[in-house]
C-alpha cells in the first residue's frame, strides 16, 4: 500500500493509477497527514479458484443448485 499526499497525487496521477493498475496495491490519499481517501484497482484478477480459496473444503451443499427455487416465495 503507497500513501500520497494530495498535493503529491496531483502532480504524478497518471504514474499513481499506473501503479495501481499493474501490482492492484492501493493507494491512500492523505490531505495534511490524514488519510481521505482511497485508490483501488476495480479488478484484481482473482479467479473463481483463488477467490474462494479460503473456502474449499469447508462448505457443503446438500441440494440441487440447478433445481426451482419457487418453495422459497410465497404469493401475498
Amino acid at each position: 500500500m503507497l500513501t500520497v499526499s494530495k498535493t503529491e497525487l496531483e502532480a504524478k496521477l497518471f504514474e499513481y493509477l499506473r501503479e495501481v493498475e499493474t501490482s492492484g496495491d492501493e493507494v491512500v490519499v492523505t490531505d495534511g497527514g490524514v488519510p481521505v481517501a482511497r485508490i483501488v484497482p476495480v479488478c484484481n484478477g482473482l479467479s473463481v479458484d483463488e477467490a474462494f480459496a479460503d473456502l474449499r473444503g469447508r462448505l457443503q451443499w446438500t441440494r440441487d443448485l440447478d433445481g426451482p427455487t419457487v418453495d422459497e416465495w410465497h404469493d401475498p
